[in-house]
């Protein structure tokens, strides 16, 4: 059986069965959709993937303290904004 590492809501990694639904960068502190043009862009010119993270969920990636990406979760992002997020 295949496993993978997923970020859980405390910020460390664990195994899990199933893949994550969102990705993020440890280095930037976000988390986005697994076809962000945004990532794929970075990833393409041969960056990002060293601190690639992958996420099971939204309320787990905003646990461990990441913030949406403002490319592919543009609501999201502003409601993080709004809130105060930037601080």
């Amino acid at each position: 059986m295949r496993t993978h590492t997923l970020i859980g809501a405390d910020g460390r990694p664990h195994r899990s069965a199933v893949p994550g639904t969102l990705g993020g960068n440890r280095r930037g502190r976000l988390y986005g959709r697994l076809d962000c043009p945004s990532a794929l862009r970075a990833i393409a010119r041969g960056g990002y993937t060293a601190d690639r993270v992958f996420f099971a969920d939204e309320p787990t990636a905003v646990a461990a303290g990441y913030r949406p990406c403002a490319v592919c979760l543009p609501e999201e992002y502003a409601r993080w904004k709004r809130a105060g997020g930037d601080r």
